[in-house]
């Protein structure tokens, strides 16, 4: 666990400090968020953040190469951890080129494929998938990397649509990642407790601790946004520590009695990811009933709506990593605790939850009644007609 943290840290200190030399840059490159209908900022604030993420996040796995506990994970020639580094570079490249000049939507798509066939070269791919009542499907290599490929561009676009508020992406990010790092590190403890190193583990504490590095920087008033150059990169880390977890399972010692309890924990981790995913759905569907294409942008995601309803700027990003949270933790919980336990504590916080999400509605709709001239509230008054004589 010393190890993991050492990461963590090293990623979130060479983060946090390349960000201002990085936020130095953009400003003189005009690398700058322009002020949009759809945008809650007010002013152009600089971009190209992931720039500094990928440098912590680079500095993180280059310690843990020389660190005997974890160098194992990257083994000889092809390892995950290298190609997940090499994945992150491409799209990142990607990212900055559309923060400085703009790209369109079909030439991201292309960048985020070729991240996604990188990671799968270097062995970071599913190797497994459940089959309804049939079983198990050991599929060939190149559907495997296509189904790879899928999630990473699910997840960077998933986690580029909710990158809309200050520190919110890269808050659910860190939330949804120390999910992970959670369950593969027991998931570890439990399977080999002699050899707790694992790509899934070494991915995400590397990504958490560039996120808590990233954060003070976008905290509201953000003095820099991560630009797409983050998102995706976030998006990529995020697709990588749930393929990763894939590869803790051994297909080969799998049999149809124990197909159940061996997928259902593999699909926890994407609870994480319930938040921004239904975000994407969302969307798509609200922007294709429209008559309009999935990827034109509009002001009507999540966070959007959260402000709408009355929510501050930190309180909205707030609750929106509490529901994260809950789901997070709630459904990896289950792997490890009684499912009862783990019910009645997630029920409490859920209720807790949604009262604070709904409050500013019920504050609304009490201040617009009128108030009597001692202080009470008079209530529109229920008129009834008189009932006829039979």
């Amino acid at each position: 666990m010393r190890a993991y943290l050492l990461v963590m840290a090293v990623a979130a200190v060479v983060t946090f400090l390349t960000t201002s030399p990085v936020r130095g840059v953009a400003v003189r490159l005009r690398a700058l968020s322009p002020v949009r209908d759809r945008d809650v900022h007010s002013t152009p604030v600089p971009r190209l953040g992931g720039v500094a993420i990928l440098a912590g996040f680079a500095a993180a796995l280059g310690l843990a190469s020389t660190v005997p506990f974890l160098a194992g994970t990257f083994g000889e020639g092809l390892s995950g951890p290298v190609g997940i580094l090499l994945a992150g570079l491409v799209i990142t490249v990607v990212g900055v080129v559309d923060d400085l000049v703009g790209l369109d939507a079909l030439t991201k798509l292309v960048g985020q494929a070729l991240a996604g066939v990188v990671m799968a070269t270097f062995g970071v791919q599913l190797l497994v998938v459940p089959l309804g009542p049939g079983g198990i499907a050991l599929l060939s290599g190149w559907v495997l990397t296509v189904l790879t490929v899928l999630v990473v561009v699910v997840t960077v676009n998933a986690v580029n649509f909710v990158d809309g508020l200050d520190g919110l992406a890269a808050g659910i990010v860190a939330i949804a990642g120390t999910a992970f790092f959670a369950y593969s590190y027991l998931l570890s403890v439990q399977a080999s407790p002699d050899d707790l190193s694992s790509t899934a583990s070494l991915v995400t504490a590397a990504m958490v601790g560039a996120c808590l590095g990233f954060l003070p920087h976008n905290l509201h008033p953000a003095r820099i946004f991560m630009g797409d150059s983050g998102a995706l990169l976030l998006g990529l880390l995020l697709a990588a520590s749930t393929i990763s977890l894939t590869g803790s399972v051994d297909p080969a010692v799998l049999t149809f009695g124990d197909l159940a309890p061996a997928f259902m924990p593999l699909l926890l981790p994407f609870a994480a990811l319930v938040v921004p995913v239904a975000d994407v759905a969302l969307a798509v569907v609200r922007r294709t009933a429209a008559g309009r294409s999935p990827f034109a942008p509009d002001k009507q995601h999540l966070h959007h709506r959260m402000l709408e309803i009355g929510h501050g700027h930190r309180a909205a990003v707030g609750l929106l990593h509490a529901w994260v949270a809950l789901l997070a933790f709630g459904v990896v919980a289950t792997a490890f605790f009684p499912w009862q336990e783990v019910l009645v504590v997630a029920a409490a916080v859920l209720v807790v939850v949604a009262v604070l999400t709904v409050v500013p509605l019920l504050v609304r709709r009490v201040s617009r009644l009128p108030v009597t001239e001692d202080g009470g509230i008079d209530a529109p008054a229920v008129t009834t007609t008189p009932e006829e004589p039979r």
